[in-house]
């Protein structure tokens, strides 16, 4: 392709929008345009990247039996509401009426679509397992999209679906799907890590995200700094530290005037944070719940989400909290009924706890579970944090934050079970499929390379995934001689099956080369007046410091022997 035919332009400023470094590079190197918030278009430079991360996707799917399809972006309503998926996703669908005035889903993805053509077509345990993906299209209305393509509202995303008769050969698919996304990103140039994860409104009873460790990445990661554990903060557990065993003591009240927050109650007290209760309140889908946890943990709301199993979950508000009688700044579980009361098994860590009275200005000492309050359940609601004890070893967790790649969930068989999907096993008997489910966001992948390959001059792409993997300069493109010379090589690269991108244009040397950096070819060629002298030509790597100059006689066999290696 020649520069100057080339649809897009490069810009020299950071545009102000660009919140990340793959968001201001995507831009300034003319790869992408933004249409609305959260949704972007793919110019020719960065449509061939697409095009080649798809094409690593596709053949590492195919590699372990999968089958391509395409399945409709149009869902209707109905599939959603079978699997009740539709109150899980909430307000992150879109929805469409069409003229008869029936609701239809624009897919955010496509399990429940999946699940009713695989019941229509398979009968038997011999029609299973099965491996179905596709490339397509999703759309999901996201609260607040942002970091360019990092979290959009359109996106296309690698999904796929396994179809098993058992546990043990959903897991044989898990595993076999699970070491294709390694290759996948070991071809990318991605060093990911894999990490336990919520499974959130996708739902499932098991599932892991491949991180790609980035400070600009939205997820926090806490893993052990002895073994191999490693969570996403909405997974994770952590041990947490037990204040010294006491003998309990009797309940005393005490005089707290103004003092509302954990932090103020333990200075004006001359006590640790730990010997503290604190009380949350939460709407969970309109229905004001009581939280009680350790005054110096947090709560992780995907875990108090899975054990309400509600699908909005929220703070609740001054109006909710007056409603349901309960007093902010001085609540307790002392004497609560009538409500949900749900406690983090921190409060058994620890004794003489202090709480509030649930009356203004007053608090509790020497408050202990169960002499003193009950509770409706007594669960792991707490947010690990770094410094809290490895759940698996005597190590420490620490946190990095990273980028996810990709997610892959065992569904098992709340979907296939909700619509019907079953086979009939070797004693005729009929069984609910297994499902697992298994995601790339093919714009986030291409965003996180940018990440993890740049420097201060522009984009480093991995020769995988390069839109073109040769960049040839002509510097002073109007004198004759370096004109005609810089076609020729450029006919025969292309004859030679090598994807060249030509700048031909009629720019200064330093716009030329700054262009170069921008965009990162993995191999920049510049022909001048000067190397034509001497029959030469000056060749450098992206990733390299210096440039050489090589004869221009068998330069093309060079180049295809360095792109080769």
């Amino acid at each position: 392709m020649r520069l100057s035919q080339l649809f897009g332009k490069t810009l020299r400023q950071i545009p102000s929008e660009a919140e990340n470094v793959s968001h201001q590079l995507l831009l300034r190197a003319g790869m992408i345009h933004q249409v609305a918030a959260g949704a972007y278009s793919y110019l020719p430079l960065g449509w061939r990247a697409v095009k080649n991360v798809e094409n690593i996707v596709r053949q590492e799917m195919d590699a372990i039996g999968g089958q391509e399809l395409h399945m409709s972006v149009l869902q209707p309503l109905e599939l959603w509401q079978e699997t009740e998926r539709d109150q899980a996703f909430g307000k992150s669908l879109f929805t469409v009426n069409d003229r008869r005035d029936r609701t239809l889903v624009l897919g955010p993805t496509h399990e429940e679509v999946a699940a009713e053509m695989v019941k229509r077509n398979v009968q038997s345990y011999r029609d299973l397992p099965l491996l179905l993906y596709q490339i397509q299209t999703k759309f999901r209305d996201e609260p607040r999209p942002r970091g360019g393509l990092m979290r959009v509202r359109e996106f296309t995303m690698k999904d796929m679906y396994s179809f098993d008769t058992d546990e043990d050969a959903l897991d044989v698919s898990y595993k076999k799907i699970a070491e294709a996304y390694r290759r996948i990103y070991e071809r990318c140039g991605l060093p990911a890590i894999v990490v336990d994860a919520d499974s959130g409104a996708i739902g499932g009873k098991e599932s892991q995200e491949f991180i790609l460790p980035a400070e600009s990445g939205e997820d926090q990661i806490l893993y052990c700094s002895d073994c191999d554990y490693a969570a996403n903060v909405e997974k994770a557990e952590g041990v947490k530290r037990p204040n010294d065993a006491e003998e309990r003591l009797p309940m005393e009240e005490v005089a707290t005037p103004g003092i509302i927050t954990i932090k103020d109650l333990a200075r004006f007290l001359d006590i640790p944070e730990s010997r503290t209760l604190k009380a949350v309140f939460y709407s969970a889908d309109g229905e004001v719940v009581f939280v009680v946890v350790r005054g110096d943990i947090e709560v992780n709301e995907a875990k108090l989400r899975n054990v309400i199993r509600c699908h909005e979950l929220g703070l609740a508000s001054q109006d909710e909290v007056n409603q349901a009688g309960l007093v902010a700044g001085s609540a307790s579980p002392l004497g609560i009924s009538g409500i949900r009361r749900i406690a983090d098994n921190s409060i058994m860590q620890g004794t003489n706890f202090v709480a509030g009275a649930n009356r203004p200005d007053t608090h509790v000492r020497n408050v202990n579970y169960p002499r003193d309050f009950a509770v409706d359940e007594l669960t792991d609601i707490a947010a690990a944090a770094v410094g809290d004890g490895c759940p698996r070893c005597k190590g420490e967790l620490l946190s990095v934050r990273g980028i996810e790649l990709g997610h892959v969930f065992k569904l098992g068989t709340f979907i296939s079970e909700r619509l019907g999907a079953t086979y009939l096993d070797q004693d005729g008997l009929e069984r609910p499929i297994l499902m697992g489910s298994y995601g790339i966001g093919i714009g986030r992948l291409l965003a996180a390379v940018i990440e993890e390959h740049h420097d201060g001059k522009g984009i480093i792409w991995p020769a995988s995934i390069a839109p073109y993997q040769v960049h040839l300069c002509s510097i002073s493109a109007d004198d004759e001689r370096v004109a005609s010379t810089a076609d020729r090589l450029y006919s025969r690269l292309r004859e030679e099956g090598m994807e060249v991108l030509y700048d031909d244009r009629h720019e200064s040397p330093g716009v030329k080369l700054n262009d170069a950096d921008l965009l990162g070819m993995p191999l920049r060629l510049v022909l001048s007046p000067r190397t034509l002298k001497s029959r030469s030509i000056e060749m450098k790597g992206r990733s390299e410091a210096e440039a050489v100059v090589v004869p221009l006689k068998g330069v093309v066999r060079r180049i295809r022997d360095l792109l080769a290696a």
